[in-house]
Formats: structure tokens, C-alpha cells, sequence
């Protein structure tokens, strides 16, 4: 170090001194300021990129949520038509109960109305046997009692008296 101090050189010093800055200004025009451009476009891009990490991120945890909300609307859904359908197939259930009955009440009806036809055709019948019976009988019982004369002119005396007379 000795040696630099007791070996200095004012003019040697004045062309380095002047070498120097004029080494800055050329790095400064053509080198330093591509650097801090490239340097602060590599800084602007990296602000971008986070930024727009950022926005995604956002992004992302509101479609979640909206996809959570949907889900649980559709569930809300599903469960509210599966309560409706429940509530149509027992409606419809019982409807069928009800009309089966009514059917039902209606065929017992037809079916007293119609064995109380047939009793009453049956009895008609044998009321119309039992009066046919009847006179043949009465005839024949009257063919054999007017056979005989006594027994006929017993009959009118009979008759005669069963007769009143104003």
C-alpha cells in the first residue's frame, strides 16, 4: 500500500478518473438502463403474476362457495321433491283405498239389489205355483164332490144356509 501512495501520479489518476466516468456513462446509457428496465419488467411481471394469483385465488374460493350454495340448493330441491312425490304416491294410494271401497260399496249394493229381484221374481213364481196348485186342487176336490148327488145337494143345502137374507 506504501508503494501506491509514494508511486501516485496526479495525470496517471486525471486519464483514470476520466476513463472511469466515462465507463459509467457508457455502462449507463447502454448497459445500466436495459438492466433496470429488464430488472423492473421482471419486477412488474412478479407484482402481475401475485396480483393475478391473488385474483385467482379470490376467484376460486368464490366458485367454491358458489358451488357449495348450489349444492345445498339442490339438495334443498331434491329433498322438497321427494317430499312432494311422497306426499302424491300416498294421495295417490289413498285415492285408490277410496275408490276400491266406493267400487266396492257399489257392487254389494247391485249385488242386494239384485238377490232381492230374484227373491222377489222367486216368490211371484211361487205364488203363482201355489194359487195354480191351489185351483187344481179346488177343482178336483169340487169335480168329486159334485160327482155324487148327495154329497152335491149337501153342498147347496150348505151354502143356502151360510147365505143370509136381508
Amino acid at each position: 500500500m506504501d508503494k501506491l501512495i509514494n508511486d501516485f501520479s496526479l495525470g496517471l489518476f486525471f486519464w483514470q478518473f476520466l476513463i472511469f466516468i466515462g465507463l459509467i456513462f457508457l455502462l449507463k446509457k447502454f448497459a445500466w438502463k436495459p438492466i433496470l428496465d429488464a430488472v423492473n419488467e421482471r419486477e412488474e411481471g412478479i407484482k402481475n403474476a401475485l396480483l393475478s394469483a391473488e385474483i385467482a385465488k379470490r376467484d376460486m374460493q368464490n366458485l367454491r362457495s358458489d358451488n357449495e350454495k348450489l349444492l345445498a340448493e339442490a339438495r334443498l330441491e331434491r329433498d322438497s321433491l321427494m317430499k312432494d312425490a311422497r306426499e302424491i304416491k300416498e294421495k295417490m294410494i289413498s285415492d285408490a283405498k277410496t275408490e276400491a271401497q266406493i267400487a266396492g260399496q257399489k257392487m254389494i249394493e247391485q249385488a242386494k239389489a239384485s238377490i232381492e229381484s230374484e227373491k222377489n221374481a222367486a216368490l211371484a213364481e211361487l205364488k203363482a205355483q201355489v194359487s195354480t196348485l191351489s185351483l187344481d186342487i179346488a177343482e178336483k176336490l169340487l169335480k168329486d164332490e159334485l160327482s155324487n148327488k148327495e154329497a152335491q145337494t149337501k153342498l147347496v143345502e150348505k151354502m143356502l144356509g151360510d147365505v143370509k137374507l136381508n
